[in-house]
């Protein structure tokens, strides 16, 4: 079969590239070009005239300028190679998450398939195949991407924060993430990962009291109590830890603080303690895996500060 070489009015061009860009934040494939209609010679002619411009072996932006948002995405995918699919915080953000900021996209790839480099673009080569949202862009399902993002994130806070955000935006179930999670065998991050998911995820409200407690006895304090109990006039308040002797209070936040109308009774219960004259603070469970030194650092001024002026609260007032 002959190749056409007859050129669409501009009018058609410009019809049939809006068309296509609509769907692609600005972009289009060339095949999809091909297919609707317009020859290489139609597209080679609006690119020479200015008024679409290349960026890739296989995109074209509709328009001038370059490719922004999420047409780089589709350039990511098109430009990197046959089976790609975006992966890590790029799948992600694709999904809808916010308040991260990736320098990179990265993108995952069959191994033995031919692969190209793209600037801007990190590629991964994945042995096994992995399961794809069919809609859309081409992207890693979320609670895989989630553990590719904190395995591959600069640092072990944005590791965290990636964990974090993903479970308190709601593109990853908590049983999905542990699920995923324990399907993985190999992680430079193992230890923190592991940490941080059944935090998150489990809330481990217990192992944060039992963690934070060692913490104490490393730094000398006494050994707090634990699930300490108060009781005020809306009923029983049960506390993470305390030292009851000098009035303060403890309270460690696993993941689930953050959820649903939790920091509401939350700070109603911290409001009725301090009205109790008794002090807290609190620390997230996160913190006592990313910077608990700096948490300690606060415990051992405040238990040093209430614990010198006990005698001064304990003594009769005069007169």
């Amino acid at each position: 079969m002959a190749t056409r070489t007859t050129r669409q009015s501009r009018q058609v061009r410009a019809r049939v590239g809006a068309s296509i860009a609509a769907l692609h934040d600005g972009v289009a494939h060339r095949s999809e070009l091909r297919a609707a209609g317009l020859s290489r010679h139609d597209v080679a002619s609006e690119v020479r005239a200015g008024r679409w411009q290349r960026a890739g072996r296989h995109t074209v932006v509709i328009g001038s300028g370059c490719p922004t948002g999420e047409a780089l995405w589709w350039r990511a995918v098109w430009e990197t190679g046959s089976g790609a699919a975006l992966d890590g915080a790029a799948a992600l953000l694709a999904a809808g998450l916010t308040g991260f900021a990736p320098e990179t996209i990265d993108v995952s790839l069959p191994t033995d398939n031919r692969r190209h480099t793209v600037a801007g673009v990190r590629r991964h080569r994945r042995v096994s195949p992995l399961p794809v949202v069919g809609v859309g862009i081409p992207r890693v399902r979320p609670e895989l991407a989630v553990i590719h993002a904190a395995q591959s994130a600069r640092s072990d806070r944005q590791a965290a924060l990636v964990l974090c955000l993903a479970l308190q935006q709601r593109l990853v179930p908590p049983a999905a993430l542990l699920s995923a999670w324990q399907g993985v065998t190999r992680s430079a991050r193992r230890s923190l990962i592991d940490s941080v998911v059944r935090d998150v995820c489990d809330g481990a409200q217990s192992l944060g009291e039992l963690d934070f407690a060692a913490h104490c006895r490393g730094r000398g304090l006494p050994e707090p109590s634990r699930q300490a109990v108060r009781v005020f006039p809306n009923g029983r308040i049960y506390l993470d830890v305390a030292w009851d002797e000098i009035g303060l209070v403890v309270e460690i936040d696993g993941g689930h603080h953050a959820l649903a109308l939790n920091p509401v009774d939350d700070a109603l219960r911290q409001n009725e303690v301090v009205l109790g004259s008794e002090r807290v603070l609190r620390i997230p469970v996160l913190g006592l895996r990313l910077d608990p030194n700096a948490f300690l650092n606060q415990v051992v001024r405040a238990h040093r500060r209430w614990s010198r002026e006990l005698p001064e609260r304990l003594a009769p007032a005069s007169g």
